[in-house]
């Protein structure tokens, strides 16, 4: 059973950064590739970022040039670092990771930008 686990969300001041953290509990090269989404509070699911088992990266366009994933290996961890933070960034953020048509989901981490 692949276990998500996300961490570093909380509020923040607009224009402030956070990392958020997805711990997976095997190996991240065994998904064919690991995002990160986001729903704000009556608004649908989104796309944030997406880094596939090759390192391609693809970002939102609402959040490039601000937010960046990355990854660790040895950690088995993806990261979300979140600069220059915006209040319509507030939502949920949660973990995924694709293996084939199978998806797996951490359960979120709250993220509120607010002054």
């Amino acid at each position: 059973q692949v276990q998500l686990v996300e961490s570093g969300g909380g509020l923040v001041q607009p224009g402030g950064s956070l990392r958020l953290s997805c711990a997976a509990s095997g190996s991240i090269f065994s998904f064919n590739d690991m995002s990160w989404y986001r729903q704000a509070p009556g608004k649908q699911r989104e796309l944030v970022a997406l880094i596939t088992s090759g390192g391609t990266t693809n970002h939102a366009d609402s959040v490039k040039g601000r937010f960046t994933i990355s990854r660790d290996k040895a950690k088995n961890r993806v990261y979300l670092q979140m600069n220059r933070l915006k209040p319509e960034d507030t939502a949920v953020y949660c973990c995924n990771a694709r293996k084939i048509v199978t998806n797996h989901w951490g359960q979120g981490t709250k993220v509120t930008v607010s002054s």
